[in-house]
């Protein structure tokens, strides 16, 4: 729709399965949401599948269907979508790893954050991986927290897992395979030798994983004619934002965890909109969340995304001129019982300025989206629906 505002807020890995900590309810529903609820009632509520059918279930896959990029047709990684965020000058036959920070025992991946490592922290330790590597060709990129970069210059067909699926698990059938499999577990090991110079009892290895080489995907404005922004302190979200032609709006109190900044990035947001047609407000902290099993942790952020976020938003959509649009849904699933993401259909609500009286129960959940019977099952559609007035004629 012509001059419509659109905003899209993304509770990262918010949809969840029921818990026993919390009465056998998800997050979502134990949590006091109730703008979430309110617009629930108003708006088009289902359900929609973001990871198409054999890939994996990452925030990378997930979110470059949310932008509306079919990431059968587009995906070529986690890390290279990251190096974009960093504006990495890399040769186009360089491979692109993502290097987390983790935490290894005993064999065991620990933890895929090396306890949230602090951004400082992490970047003194990169400079040492840096300085005394083993094998030619690798550079190490400092990034956001434990999520840090590595880029090798020739050629390499390996397998890698993610840190955050192996939680609790031994890692000796996770390391890398394949062709250069070799010289990556060596690095891996290696580094443990190097970060245990530091006394850092968190960071104790590097793990390589998400490679490839950069996509190409065609900007978002010759697409649908739309100017847009995000607001996010995750790389692999600012780099989907360049690779397709978007700003990014810093806030200076957004960390990417649990004790980021939501008022600012509210604010952020409503400021924005008078700028741009479309602006997206990514939450990253429901995710850590469940990747630490942390359940009520969960619930207090999706607390906090409510109070602070949404609300603000929808409050200053409602005292604006302009015609809008307000979505609002998770990526993907990160069940807090097995800490990793899962492929299912996330639920998500719709409103626009024409919606002001209830249509139906004032839910925000996965069984309360279920129950609409309304199954998105190419998420790259979604937005492509959003922008052609679906909201309004539905």
């Amino acid at each position: 729709m012509k001059n419509t505002k659109y905003i899209i807020v993304i509770i990262d890995g918010a949809a969840d399965n029921p818990v026993a900590d919390l009465d056998n309810s998800t997050p979502l529903e134990a949590a006091h949401i109730p703008t979430l609820d309110w617009m629930a009632a108003r708006g088009i509520m289902g359900s929609v599948h973001m990871i198409p059918e054999g890939m994996s279930p990452g925030s990378d896959v997930a979110i470059m269907s949310l932008l509306g990029y079919d990431p059968g047709k587009y995906y070529t990684g986690r890390a290279p979508i990251e190096a974009e965020a960093q504006e990495l000058q890399l040769d186009p036959d360089d491979w692109v790893f993502r290097c987390n920070l983790v935490t290894i025992k005993n064999n065991i991946m620990k933890d895929h954050s090396a306890g949230n490592i602090t951004s400082r922290k992490a970047e003194t330790l990169i400079k040492l991986l840096n300085k005394d590597c083993p094998l030619p060709g690798v550079r190490f990129y400092p990034g956001v927290s434990y999520r840090n970069l590595m880029s090798l210059d020739h050629d390499i067909t390996v397998q890698t897992v993610p840190p955050h699926d192996i939680l609790e698990k031994d890692i000796s059938d996770f390391l890398p395979k394949g062709q250069g499999g070799k010289d990556l577990r060596a690095l891996i090991e290696w580094s443990a030798t190097i970060l245990a110079r530091e006394n850092n009892h968190d960071a104790t290895h590097i793990w390589l994983w998400g490679q490839g080489k950069k996509p190409l995907l065609p900007s978002f404005f010759r697409r649908f004619s739309k100017k847009g922004a995000v607001i996010t302190a995750v790389d692999l979200v600012r780099g989907l934002a360049r690779l397709i032609g978007w700003d990014i709006i810093e806030v200076p109190g957004a960390t990417g965890d649990f004790h980021t900044d939501y008022h600012g990035k509210g604010l952020a947001a409503i400021k924005a909109i008078e700028e741009y047609d479309i602006v997206c407000v990514h939450v990253e902290a429901p995710d850590e969340a469940g990747h630490k099993g942390d359940a009520h942790e969960k619930k207090q952020a999706l607390e906090k995304i409510d109070k602070s976020i949404i609300k603000p938003i929808l409050d200053a959509l409602h005292h604006s001129a302009a015609q809008w649009s307000l979505l609002v849904l998770p990526d993907h699933p990160t069940p807090c019982v097995i800490r990793t993401h899962t492929a299912d259909p996330v639920p998500f609500v719709l409103l626009d300025h024409t919606r002001t009286e209830p249509v139906a129960s004032p839910v925000f959940s996965e069984k309360a989206a279920a129950d609409r019977h309304l199954l998105i099952n190419e998420g790259h559609t979604l937005i492509q629906k959003i922008l052609q007035g679906w909201v309004s004629n539905h």
